[in-house]
């Protein structure tokens, strides 16, 4: 017995109260047990006279065995029931916290995606067909239509259409330069924006996208893709929505081309000085929207402009001054003339004059003759690559879409304008190593079959 009481532990604040009892559930335990060792000794050895004198005094071996076995039980289950009791005592420890998953990689952005959700906040002003052919929206304007019949809008799709392309493949051209320099800046591809604007009279926005919102999205998307969008000037405009584009203008460094109504010459001026203080590349006065004087607001007219007045307009600046709105050999001449760095062969999107002819049946002819005297830019349902490469096949430096970048704007901001871009330039890769063509500087009209 004695080895066993030796193990005693005196109580210690290093112990927990558990610890205590489980050394004296043992040491009852091994007591018990000691005793019941000494108990079993042979019976050879017990004389009757000493197990007469147990049972005379009411305690038996096996009395003491029971007794030894169940008080050491009892210990033992002392201990381990105060063990459950001092674990649901013991405050619960914090879960150590899960590891961060990586962040998942945004969604590569769709352009069915874009088109849904600009159709969704465009219509019934523009219901983004799958090709922009000016059939479903004919007659509504203002809105995103064609004036009229809608003819000239018809029209500019359909002399693109018409136009079909040469295969060649028997070539060494592999890799394909898209770039072309424009008023001193290089763009990685020949496209900007056309200058559209009206976010609430024609694109029926109202509480859905601000004006604010809307030319930040074109020309930042312009940006993302390496090349200039175009802000726009309205004939019913205030001065304070013309400085709001100018506010954009600025933001992207002045890489932008801004576009002024044909305003009173004064009223001109006053804004190409707006436009020289926030850095814009270039400036271009659309004349095409000379004929929708009726409605213009009092103080606000448009009107024709004189050679004369044209060239008032181009010495009054020093940055290059492009007339948008040209459809004939004649008049490119006189823009030249007046001083004009660069023209745009355009009908105003069809959306000025009915049945006027479309801007790919007329941009040869004006090619022909001015192509190397000055920057011949062209617009009209442009909206795959091939459709560019026609256009610089026919004689054009760069064009302008219009409309479909429109729909990326609101779709999905810069970011929008930026996909539908890159869709066209990769496009334009393709045909042009399809057509043997090395650069969009350099397309011959050969490959138009």
């Amino acid at each position: 017995m004695d080895h066993f009481m030796e193990r005693n532990v005196p109580f210690n604040g290093s112990l927990g109260l558990f610890d205590h009892f489980f050394f004296l559930a043992l040491h009852a335990a091994g007591y018990a047990i000691s005793y019941c060792s000494l108990w079993e000794k042979p019976r050879k050895e017990a004389s009757m006279a000493d197990n007469t004198k147990q049972e005379e005094s009411g305690l038996s071996r096996r009395d003491f065995m029971r007794s030894a076995a169940v008080g050491a039980a009892g210990a033992v289950a002392l201990a381990g029931m105060m063990q459950k009791e001092a674990l649901a005592a013991e405050p619960a420890k914090p879960a150590a916290p899960a590891a961060a998953a990586p962040a998942a990689k945004p969604a590569a952005l769709k352009i069915d995606d874009v088109m849904k959700a600009a159709r969704e906040k465009l219509y019934p002003r523009c219901r983004v067909c799958p090709e922009c052919d000016g059939v479903a929206c004919a007659g509504e304007v203002p809105g995103m239509g064609g004036i009229g019949s809608g003819k000239s809008f018809k029209n500019n799709f359909a002399a693109l259409q018409k136009i079909e392309l040469n295969m060649r493949t028997f070539h060494n051209i592999k890799k394909v330069d898209t770039s072309v320099t424009l008023f001193g800046e290089k763009l990685a591809l020949p496209v900007m924006s056309a200058a559209t604007g009206g976010v609430t009279y024609n694109m029926g926005l109202k509480g859905k996208m601000t004006d604010a919102e809307y030319i930040d999205a074109l020309l930042g998307g312009c940006r993302l893709a390496g090349t200039l969008g175009w802000a726009a000037d309205g004939i019913g405009d205030p001065l304070e929505t013309f400085q709001i584009r100018l506010k954009a203008v600025k933001k992207y460094e002045g890489k932008a081309i801004v576009t002024i109504k044909p305003k009173t010459q004064e009223e001109i001026i006053k804004r190409v000085r707006l436009i020289e203080e926030v850095g814009a590349v270039a400036f271009a006065v659309d004349i095409d929207s000379a004929g929708r004087a009726a409605r213009a607001l009092p103080g606000q007219t448009v009107e024709p402009k004189t050679l004369k007045q044209l060239r008032e307009i181009a010495k009054s600046t020093k940055l290059p001054f492009i007339v948008k709105g040209v459809m004939t050999v004649d008049e490119a001449k006189m823009a030249i003339d007046a001083g004009a760095s660069g023209i745009v062969v355009s009908n105003h999107g069809g959306r000025v004059l009915d049945y006027t002819p479309g801007v790919a049946d007329v941009l040869p002819k004006i090619a022909a003759k001015m192509k190397g005297k000055t920057v011949i830019l062209a617009d009209g349902t442009m909206k795959y690559g091939t459709d560019v490469l026609k256009m610089l096949a026919l004689g054009a430096d760069a064009v302008l879409a219009g409309r479909h970048l429109l729909r990326g704007a609101v779709g999905d901001g810069k970011e929008g304008v930026a996909l539908l871009l890159n869709k066209m330039k990769s496009e334009l890769t393709d045909s042009m190593v399809l057509t043997g063509t090395a650069s969009a500087r350099k397309v011959s009209k050969s490959i138009i079959a």
